[in-house]
Parts: C-alpha cells; structure tokens; sequence
C-alpha cells in the first residue's frame, strides 16, 4: 500500500500537463507561448514597456501636409523625398512614396537608424528624416540660403506639427531645405481598453518612440498613459538602454514592438512580446508572440500565463498534500492496497482535470 499510494504520478503531470493544455489554449487564441521558464517571468512582470507605432497605434501613416520652400512646388518635393524613401520600410517612407505615387529613381540610397535615409535624385543629392535632421538647424547653408522669411515659415510648420501629434519629416535637396512633410498615424481602436487591462494586471505602462514629444504625449494622453511615463525621440540604440535603465531601478520590464528597431530591446527585456504582424526579427527575439496584433493580447498572455504558472503551483500543492496525508496511513496499515491504487489513480485524474480547466480562459 505504501509502495503504491507514493507513486510520484500526480508529481510528474503537475507541470506538464498544465503548461501543454496552457500553452495549446494560448495557439487557439494566437498567443505563441515560446518555453516554460517565460511563465515564471510574467508573475513578476511590474512594467510594461510599449513601442508606440505599429503596437499603440495602426503603423498606418499618412501623409497630412506639405510645406515647401519658396521657388519650390509641392510636387517636386514630395517626388524627391519618395525617390528616397523607396528604399525603405519604414511606415513613414511607405507613406510618402503612397502620397507621391510616381516619382523618379534614386541611386547610392542609404539609411542611418533613427535619422533618416540619403540619396542622389536627377543628379541632386537628397536627405530625408527626422529628429537632428528635423531640428532646421542642421546645415547653416540651408538656414542662409532659405531666407528668414521662409526659413520661418518651414520652421512655423514643423512646430505646429510636433504640437498636434503629427511626425514632421524635413526634406533637403543638396543641403538647402526644400519642404516639411507632416505624416500622422491613427490611434488602434482597442489600445486604450489594452492599457486599462494591463494597468488592472498591476503594471505601469511606458511609451517608447523614436517620434518627437509632441507626438508620443498626445499617444499617450488618448490612451490612458501618464505623460511623464514618455520616452520621446529615442533613438533605435538608446532602446536597449531605456530598458535596462528601468530594471536598474528595480523593475521587471515587459517589452511589446514589433519592428527591427525593436529587437534588441525586446531581447533585453525580461519578457518581450512582439505583433504578429511586425518583422522576422522582431518576433525571434520575442518569448511571445501576439499572432493578431491586437495591444489587447498582451494582457490576455500575461494572464494566461498567470493562470498557468498559478495552475501548475496548484498541482504540485495537491500532488504534495496527497503523498502527505497518505503515505502516514498506508504506513500504519489502515489503507488496503487496492484503495491505494484508487487514490493514487484518481490524484493524477485530479491533477490532469485541474489543468483542464486552463481550456476555458478567454481573452477579453
């Protein structure tokens, strides 16, 4: 009897199978689960780290408005920048080359992270981007050449556009700037809701972008995030080190993105979760992947991933609490050896039915 009752059954199916029926409902719902040690870090996951385009918001830029420099039309501009851009993938590119439709072909492209991308059109030599090359201050030959008034009128468009929430991106033809583009982006429907339920999971959630302030603030403002929770204007680089500066301060730090730019940081974070719908190495250096793209699974995966651990805690409690009680009394001879397999049987039905139960979470 005692042989019997302290068969290790129910011990060895606390984990597994709870994980397996965890992980299986997680897939149904288009959560990719990659390993059992994430489990343990989504319980002690206190902050959530979000990239603001293409996570937050649809990643879907358009282009809103164009303001050129005098002796210049609108077209010539906006064909010069799509040249450029067409060789990249970022939404933004995408966006100007949308607006643009034709435009001529650009030779010796190339892209700096975070700044922009250069390139020679029809023999002028062409620089698109953000950030320093936005700040209007950038060549001292484009601030003589433009004129005050003019350079003026550039400099009022980019301001106003920083402080709606549009992304201004300046173009400059061989070093004189030609226009400010104004690109914004739409809000996800379903990413405020996503905020307030990863607030309720206890986490504070941060906004990290490469966009100017103005953007990011008025993101965060719609959507429930703390302004002071901002991190604007970072660069693809100093992603990694935001991160790392909040775990230095004693954080356990979820990352969500889902772009190149993202990747390290993902990686760095205690837990990284990326879109679905963002790049290959993005969703590589990912522990879970959001199959839907929606910011909504990244509290559905956390929770079932609470659940989960919660559940395998549960079985191996039981497992435990069964050998304790039972082995004492198959000792003292007052339990018969077919009873013993019984109950040795029905702890490991207990504990596969208790792991069963993880089939009916349900993402809100």
């Amino acid at each position: 009897a005692v042989l019997i009752i302290a068969c290790p059954c129910a011990m060895g199916l606390a984990t597994p199978t709870a994980i397996l029926v965890g992980t299986g409902r997680g897939a149904q719902l288009g959560l990719l689960i990659k390993g059992p040690e994430i489990l343990e870090s989504t319980k002690k996951v206190d902050t959530i780290v979000l990239d603001k385009t293409g996570t937050v918001t649809t990643g879907v830029m358009s282009v809103s408005e164009v303001v050129t420099a005098e002796g210049l039309d609108e077209s010539t501009v906006i064909s010069y920048a799509a040249a450029v851009e067409a060789g990249s993938e970022h939404p933004i590119a995408k966006a100007i080359v949308n607006h643009a439709g034709e435009h001529p072909a650009a030779t010796d492209f190339q892209s700096q992270a975070g700044l922009g991308v250069t390139g020679t059109v029809d023999g002028h030599r062409v620089a698109v981007g953000r950030r320093r090359a936005g700040r209007m201050d950038v060549s001292r030959k484009a601030v003589s050449s433009a004129g005050d008034a003019n350079l003026g009128t550039l400099t009022d468009a980019f301001t106003s556009a920083e402080e709606s929430g549009g992304t201004p991106i300046v173009v400059r033809i061989d070093d004189d700037i030609a226009g400010v583009i104004t690109v914004r982006d739409t809000i996800k429907d379903t990413s405020a809701a996503a905020i307030a339920q990863l607030q309720e999971l206890g986490l504070t959630p941060y906004l990290l972008t490469g966009d100017n302030e103005g953007a990011a603030r008025a993101v965060a403002r719609e959507v429930g995030i703390d302004p002071a929770n901002v991190f604007a204007g970072v660069m693809p680089d100093e992603k990694v080190s935001k991160v790392i500066e909040l775990q230095e301060a004693g954080k356990t730090v979820a990352m969500v993105g889902d772009g190149v730019n993202d990747a390290a940081a993902l990686a760095q974070a205690d837990l990284g979760l990326a879109m679905g719908a963002g790049t290959d190495v993005a969703i590589e250096a990912s522990d879970i992947t959001l199959m839907n793209s929606d910011l909504r699974s990244a509290a559905s995966a956390i929770r079932l991933s609470r659940k989960t651990f919660s559940t395998i805690k549960g079985n191996l409690f039981w497992a435990f609490a069964y050998n304790v009680i039972l082995i004492p009394v198959a000792a003292a001879g007052f339990l018969n050896p077919l009873f013993a397999g019984l109950a040795m049987a029905f702890s490991s039905v207990f504990v596969v039915g208790n792991s069963l139960r993880l089939r009916a979470f349900q993402a809100e």
